[in-house]
Order: structure tokens, then sequence, then C-alpha cells
């Protein structure tokens, strides 16, 4: 093996990158890249290792896919074996910005581009943890499994090993799977620490108050939560413990797929040189990004550090939260742009996760409807009803309020002439839940969902309020909501919500 080059700088690992033709640099000085035909995750090509530590605490199925310990090793070493005569690049990093939760994670990778996104996405420390405590991400996207060979279902494979305390990628050159992976991780050691780890994005106002956005990616997590007049804490992925909440990561994910100045100008300055854009399209001329182009990926992504962000929580953390929004992205177009939700309520749509797969942030699956148990099925390897206690014991030590914003459509889907509510409106819905409008407003009840929904919220129209009135027909809009709780109901009569046990 070549020697490993150890904790280069993002600027000596960028001309790394460019020298081996791994990407070219965007005007805005961002590098930029390309992923191949995987330019989302894989949820079918994850596995983790099931031995003693795991077997009983797994819920094991079509999202966490079991495999042997002998097959992971032998696959581990043949990677190694791969890597002998490539260069190779390590950094000493960590994921969770609590010190009482953090874990050293140590990043090696055959793409420089791939150290970068790492130093973007987690939390540089360079400094090498303790053996027993650390981590090893292992990322070789040129050396392809087999299936038949190693046991998987493709040439690209994600394993995670718990005893082991390792992560492999093989043959995966879109890099969201290494934070995922990550993700994962932290979501099977921190429940019975008693911390909720969560899909969301988390913000925090001058005064304090924090706010938690969950959602899919492609609802509404990055855009919302980047807001000038508040410090982002991070955009994907907290915990939420008795002292607070806390980022997993020290950077930012954000789709890129018709960003723009006004409604997204946080992001937008945000990529520059350190930034790494994947699968977006340059002008061949003056190499200008042009984020409307899906014609590489309709998930393109920017990848950059939090200080990119200069209204920050430069703890990456914050306190108890003032208010929990559920984002879900409606493609019935029935739901109302707000609710408030009682407790119950608030248990029964995280179970619920009901949004929808928004631009090809799975590969291989178009935009639809779809319900993700606590806002991310695919990265929650315990059962559901272990993610569910814990937040409703958060709620109720916290007493914080509940809201269901639909980032979706209204008037209908969109196969109906159905607009989705413009980012502008969906602004002022948050702003309204975050100034505690909505905690002073009077509500009425939609029915057949039984929400509670304002009866004003400034500047926003009234009749977008009410689902109901922004459709030209009333029996249409009955018709299309019936569905929609038709799909609630089958969709919780699934074992896996049962909240006993």
């Amino acid at each position: 093996m070549d020697p490993i080059q150890i904790n280069l700088s993002v600027q000596e690992l960028i001309a790394h990158s460019l020298a081996k033709g791994e990407g070219v640099l965007a005007k805005n000085g961002a590098l930029t890249v390309v992923t191949g035909k995987r330019t989302g995750r894989s949820p079918k090509d994850r596995f983790i290792v099931k031995d003693s530590l795991t077997t009983n605490e797994i819920d094991w199925g079509a999202v966490n896919q079991p495999i042997a310990n002998v097959h992971f090793e032998a696959l581990w070493q043949r990677a190694l074996d791969y890597l002998q005569d490539k260069p190779v690049y390590q950094s000493h990093l960590a994921v969770g910005a609590d010190p009482a939760y953090q874990l050293p994670l140590t990043v090696i990778t055959e793409y420089a581009w791939h150290q970068v996104f790492a130093y973007n996405q987690f939390i540089r420390t360079f400094q090498a943890g303790a053996p027993d405590k650390t981590w090893t991400l292992l990322s070789v996207p040129g050396f392809n499994t087999d299936p038949v060979r190693d046991s998987v279902n493709s040439e690209a494979t994600v394993i995670i090993n718990f005893s082991a305390r390792k992560v492999l990628l093989c043959g995966m050159r879109y890099a969201g799977e290494m934070k995922k992976a990550m993700f994962t991780v932290l979501n099977f050691l921190l429940p019975p620490q008693g911390v909720l780890p969560m899909h969301c994005a988390a913000n925090i106002g001058k005064k304090g108050d924090v706010a938690l956005f969950f959602g899919l990616s492609g609802t509404g997590k990055t855009t919302l939560s980047a807001d000038p007049a508040r410090y982002l804490i991070g955009d994907d992925e907290h915990g939420w413990g008795e002292h607070g909440v806390f980022n997993f990561e020290g950077g930012c994910y954000a789709k890129c797929i018709k960003l723009s100045e006004a409604n997204e100008p946080l992001i937008w300055q945000a990529i520059r040189e350190g930034t790494v854009l994947e699968n977006v399209v340059l002008n061949p001329t003056t190499q200008e990004p042009n984020y409307n182009d899906a014609t590489l990926a309709e998930n393109s992504r920017a990848t950059y550090p939090l200080e990119y962000i200069p209204t920050r929580s430069l703890e990456n953390r914050g306190g108890q939260p003032s208010a929990v929004i559920f984002l879900s992205c409606d493609l019935y177009g029935v739901l109302p742009p707000v609710a408030k939700l009682n407790a119950e309520q608030a248990i029964y749509y995280f179970l619920s996760g009901y949004t929808a797969v928004v631009g090809g942030t799975e590969v291989g699956v178009p935009i639809k409807p779809t319900f993700s148990t606590c806002f991310g099925a695919p990265f929650f390897p315990r059962p559901a009803r272990v993610y569910a206690g814990l937040l409703r014991e958060r709620l109720i030590a916290t007493d914080c309020p509940v809201y269901l914003v639909n980032t979706g459509w209204s008037g209908g889907s969109p196969e109906q002439g159905g607009k989705r509510f413009p980012i502008p409106v969906t602004r002022a819905i948050i702003a309204a839940i975050l100034n505690q409008e909505l905690q002073h407003c009077e509500y009425t009840i939609l029915p057949g969902f039984e929400l509670a929904i304002p009866k004003h919220v400034t500047s926003v129209e009234a009749r977008l309020l009410d689902p109901r009135l922004a459709w030209t027909e009333r029996g249409a809009y009955e018709q299309a909501a019936h569905q929609l709780q038709t799909a609630f109901v089958e969709n919780f009569k699934h074992p896996a919500y049962s909240t006993s046990g």
C-alpha cells in the first residue's frame, strides 16, 4: 500500500482530487464530482452484521438486512488487498457534538474527494481516539462486490459491524452513504443511554429557543432550518437528551436541484471553495453551476462545513426544544399547510412518518407517497417503539408543542393540477410557529383527519389554511382525503408500529 496520507488539509485533498481526475472546479470554487449511476442512497445494499450483540436488538427485515461476520471479515480483507498499490487518505474525526456521547471516527478513503466530504460532514478533531471506542469507516468505491461470493445483493455494498466498530463501503461513489452509515450507528448506540436520535434539522433563536425540523430528504429540513434570523445547529441528524439537543455532524448536505439565491441565500453563499458539489451540471464554457439541470441527477447535492453558515450555533448544540415540526410533503394535496398536534397525534404522525420520496434520494425510486417510520426508517435499526417511547418521554418532560407542516401540494395532486406550497408561504408558517403566534391563535378542526388548523397566520392567505378551499371541487377533495386516510390506517396495521413491549 502506498504511504497513507493522514489529516491532509482540505486544500491538499482538493489538489489531489483534481490531479487524479476525480472532479473539476466550478466557477464559484466548489469541487464538482459525478457519482455515476448511483446518485442517491441504495437501501437494498445495506447490511448489518448479525451476531451476539445485534441478534435480539435489531428490527431485522428489508431495511436492516443481516449478514454473517465471516462474510464481512472476508470482504474487509479483500478491500484492504485492493488498496495495496493505491494512494489512500485517512483522517481522525468524530460524530456527536456532545462530549458525553461523542464517538471518535477514523475515516479511510480511496478517493481524495470522499475525504473532503468526511471533513465537511463529520466533526474535525484530527486526534486519534481511544482504540476501544474508535470506529473505522473504510470507503473503497473502486472495489466492487460479488453477490455470489460475498452474499450481498449487487456490485455495491454498505456493511455495519457493531461488534468490530467498523463500517465498510464498497463500490459506492455517492458519498451520502458515508454519513448515513454513521447516523445508523448512533441510532443504535444512543437509545440505551436515554438519548433520542432524530432525522431532523435544528436551529436556535437569539433568546435560546430551539426548533426541530423532522422530515425525509427533500421535504425542507435544510432549506427551512437555514434561517438568517436564527442560528443553525445542524441540518439533518441530532440527538435529544436530558440536557438538550446536539448535532451529530459538523456540516450540511443540501439538495441543489432548483437552488436559488432568493429562496436559499445561506446555502447559495456556502457553495464556494471547500464545498463539494455532487452531480451538479456545469456550463462547459463558463463552469457556472446550473442547479436547474437534472441531467446527472435530481438528487444533486452540496456538502459544506457548518462554519460556512455565518448564523450558526458555535457550540453545535442547544437546550430543550420549544417547537417540534414534522415536515410532510403531501402528494395528495389534502393536508393543511400547518396543524397543531396533540400528544397522541404527535406519536401517531412520528410513527407514521407520512411524506414523499422526493428528488431521487433513493436509487431507482421516483417521487411517490411513502410512510417512513420516525421520518427516517432506513436509518433506524431498533424497533420503532424504542424511538417513539423516547420521543414521548421528551415531549412530556418539556411540554414542547408539535406541529405538522405540509411542504407538499395544495388543491390536488401534481397530476390533478395541484400546486406545491411556495417556500415563502412555508417560511411564513415557520415564523408564526417560532414567534409563538400559533400558540395563541384560534383553531378549527379539519374533519376526517381531526387536525387543528389555525384560522389566521400572518402573511398567509386564509384560503390556503383550510385545504378544502384550495380545491375547485369539494367532492374531489373528499375522495382524495379518504384515500390518504385509508393509507394511514393500512400502514399503521404493521406490527412494527406497536409502542408496547
